[in-house]
């Protein structure tokens, strides 16, 4: 279970919502087979939760309670639909989650939000370019929202501390996933927002992934795709946010680079390309000087091979046998050279024995 500092919480307002509404909405929401859907159903049918609780079978008030001493334990709240509270994007989607658990400043949801998301098994590159769009998004005065997901995600939650950020995650909010994101969930919690619409208590599973998707653009007024393969899940939220009226932005790559298939079929289809932050920006009346992928100080070849090898390189990865033959080097001259950007830390290696400059 994640340590959460207590001290970041902000301080609860006040609900909106008749106390006893709301402590039957929290009851409707965790009942056995009410979802989203159902549950703005039940509210449409009944007139209220406490209708709907008084004739459906719903789940217990002292489970409520349980849950809810839990999560106030790990310094969080829960934030039901219809409170003051409730972010009022996200409230205007179908689908909208019935009840967040909360843990971190709730400030964040008051402010205008951007999405930033991508590739789990993202290049150097591209976590480059998450970080600079969403430190120089945040300087604008966005928060940034994600999936705390690796890759991409990570990339854009860590730059966009300082400023302001919110991961929605796919567990409850006592779980760590991934593991390797432990100590940035920890500090998310700290310096911005964690969200959660899965109980505590329940286990992860796949299809939480692409509903946590569809809450991470309900939160945003657009959605920025970095690196989405042709099957990504990027892309499952890029779909959500056009089908709710989000916009979405996406930095294009490579057609010969599979990590940017989806990215690049986004394009084609209508979405707005990124060439630098005003790009983003722009559509929201609003302009700054383009970001800038930082880039590493290119030294002078060493010797000719060094220099063939070089011009034969570009962020789009490349197959090692392929630079044999365009070189026109020997195999060991070649690892030579490769070995040497590497430790430069201007190398980066790929599957299927490839790489690319970063």
């Amino acid at each position: 279970m994640p340590a959460y500092p207590r001290a970041m919480v902000a301080d609860p307002p006040q609900p909106e919502l008749d106390p006893e509404e709301r402590r039957a909405r929290l009851r409707l929401a965790r009942s056995p087979r009410i979802g989203p859907v159902t549950f703005h159903e039940a509210l449409e049918h009944f007139g209220s939760a406490q209708k709907a609780c008084a004739t459906l079978a719903t789940t217990s008030d002292e489970a409520v309670a349980r849950e809810e001493e839990a999560l106030a334990g790990l310094g969080g709240r829960f934030i039901v639909f219809g409170d003051a509270a409730y972010p009022a994007p996200l409230a205007a989607i179908a689908d909208a989650p019935p009840v967040l658990s909360a843990i971190g400043d709730l400030g964040l949801l008051d402010r205008p939000i951007l999405a930033i998301v991508g590739a789990r098994d993202a290049s150097a590159a591209g976590c480059r370019i998450a970080a600079d769009l969403a430190a120089a998004l945040g300087a604008a005065g966005f928060v940034i929202a994600s999936g705390l997901a690796r890759g991409i995600d990570a990339a854009a939650h860590e730059a966009a501390l300082a400023t302001g950020t919110i991961a929605v995650l796919a567990s409850g909010p006592e779980q760590v996933y991934p593991p390797q994101n432990a100590a940035l969930q920890a500090a998310v919690a700290q310096q911005g927002l964690i969200l959660s619409e899965v109980a505590i208590g329940r286990p992860l599973v796949g299809r939480a992934f692409p509903r946590r998707n569809r809450i991470v653009s309900g939160l945003s007024a657009g959605v920025v795709v970095i690196e989405a393969a042709a099957r990504s899940g990027s892309l499952i939220t890029a779909r959500r946010a056009a089908e709710q009226g989000r916009d979405v932005f996406v930095v294009p790559g490579s057609p010969m680079d599979p990590r940017y298939l989806g990215s690049n079929s986004l394009i084609r289809d209508g979405a707005i390309l990124v060439r630098d932050t005003n790009d983003i920006l722009s559509v929201f009346g609003r302009s700054q000087a383009p970001y800038q992928v930082t880039e590493k100080t290119v030294k002078k070849p060493i010797d000719t091979d060094s220099a063939k090898v070089l011009s034969a390189l570009s962020p789009t990865p490349t197959a090692v046998d392929e630079l044999v033959r365009r070189c026109q080097v020997s195999a060991a001259s070649l690892a030579e050279v490769l070995m040497a950007l590497e430790l430069e830390g201007r190398l980066e290696r790929h599957r299927g024995n490839r790489v690319s400059l970063i």
